[in-house]
């Protein structure tokens, strides 16, 4: 299965894959890893992310995994998640997608190049 050809993700759903790239996460880490990579301009509240997760796991994108052995909980059962092969090919197409925005814009002089 591929991720659905030309689709642009809705951007927290983006950032959430994003957030799960490197290793596996509880939601409340999601929540702060995708604060901190978008340096709080993207929230998520926890409804928004539960129902992004449940959606995108639908989907394939990621599924619940195993709390890491290293991870002690301070209280309750938090729920882990990680990305799943389509997953990484859906967040790779929309980096992908995102870099031809950026072109253009530095094509047009809207922005400067990056070195």
């Amino acid at each position: 299965m591929t991720p659905r050809k030309n689709e642009a993700l809705p951007e927290h759903w983006y950032q959430i894959l994003l957030a799960l790239a490197d290793r596996s996460r509880h939601g409340l880490a999601i929540i702060e890893e995708v604060s901190a990579q978008t340096t709080g301009e993207v929230l998520l509240w926890p409804g928004m992310l539960y129902v992004a997760l449940k959606r995108m796991s639908d989907r394939g994108y990621v599924e619940e995994t195993s709390a890491p052995a290293s991870y002690a909980s301070g209280g309750g059962r938090p729920r882990f998640y990680r990305l799943t092969g389509l997953g990484r090919r859906a967040c790779a197409a929309e980096a992908r997608r995102l870099a031809r925005l950026v072109a253009a814009a530095e094509a047009k002089r809207v922005l400067k190049p990056s070195t």
